[in-house]
């Protein structure tokens, strides 16, 4: 794992960070080359918040814990990120799709998860209208979801917004390779 470690307005100690590299190499045992992961911990209140992001193979994964103690929450975002790997897997084996697959090591079959999550049982189609980011946000408001996809007037290009935990706003505007 390449890992990069940062703190959002605290600082990292040095045994925090030996802490992280050592739960970091559990997941080594799942690829066969080094994969970037970022670490970011942060604190509101009475919340350590811990925050990864695994990148591999054109996948994202992604994890969040907070709880009152930061070396809980890291123990969290481990754990998390290993499900998700391990579910990735099994989609892969159970698709049995062709072309380029992540190599994972040493995972015997029985490790991986059952594929039993949310499937998607709705399937829904809507005009896209152009418009601005804030008249994006209140149509979101409006239909009172947390997610709104739009085409954005100014780009042409269809963005989303979200309500983000915090109470602000989110826009993802994809990158079109």
């Amino acid at each position: 794992m390449i890992i990069t470690i940062s703190g959002k307005q605290m600082d990292v100690t040095d045994s925090m960070k030996e802490v992280i590299e050592e739960k970091c190499q559990k997941l080594d045992k799942y690829f066969h080359q080094d994969i970037p992961i970022t670490i970011t911990l942060s604190t509101q209140k009475e919340r350590q918040i811990a925050e990864a992001t695994v990148a591999f193979s054109g996948v994202i994964m992604r994890a969040e814990e907070a709880t009152p103690d930061m070396f809980a929450s890291i123990d969290g975002i481990i754990e998390i990120l290993e499900k998700q790997i391990r579910r990735h897997k099994s989609k892969l084996e159970t698709r049995n799709r062709a072309g380029e697959t992540i190599r994972f090591e040493n995972v015997a079959p029985q490790e991986v998860e059952e594929e039993k999550g949310p499937k998607i049982v709705r399937n829904k189609s809507f005009d896209l209208h152009p418009m601005d980011e804030e008249e994006a946000v209140l149509q979101m408001e409006l239909l009172r979801h947390n997610f709104f996809v739009f085409l954005n007037g100014d780009t042409g290009n269809v963005n989303i917004v979200y309500t983000r935990k915090d109470g602000n706003y989110g826009l993802i505007e994809p990158e079109y390779n």
